[in-house]
């Protein structure tokens, strides 16, 4: 298991290299510049819009019906292109665990 550290004061995890979203540690409003590593490599979003505590925020666009990609892997699919910035979650994703007519990429992957 991969360990983690974090500076005291830190407003935003991202949980996996590959994913697509970075998850808030506080509220946060429009405007506000987050910085968040990948890999050792530091990076700035803004946010467009207000984001709650343990809610989301896109790393880059991402183009409707694309995964939304947390923890490494698939936590549903966007209803709407999100850009980067964007707040994501119920209003702009939808699960397709379970679902039958979608597929998670590790569902792909064990095929």
């Amino acid at each position: 298991m991969a360990e983690h550290s974090f500076e005291a004061g830190v407003s935003c995890i991202v949980m996996d290299a590959k994913d697509n979203v970075v998850t808030l540690l506080r509220d946060m409003k429009e405007g506000e510049k987050i910085s968040y590593s990948v890999n050792g490599v530091q990076s700035t979003l803004t946010l467009l819009q207000n984001v709650k505590f343990g809610h989301k925020a896109a790393l880059c666009p991402i183009r409707k019906g694309e995964h939304v990609i947390k923890y490494g892997d698939s936590i549903g699919a966007a209803t709407e292109f999100i850009d980067e910035g964007e707040h994501v979650h119920v209003h702009n994703i939808e699960g397709i665990r379970g679902r039958g007519d979608c597929k998670t990429e590790q569902e792909v992957k064990s095929q």
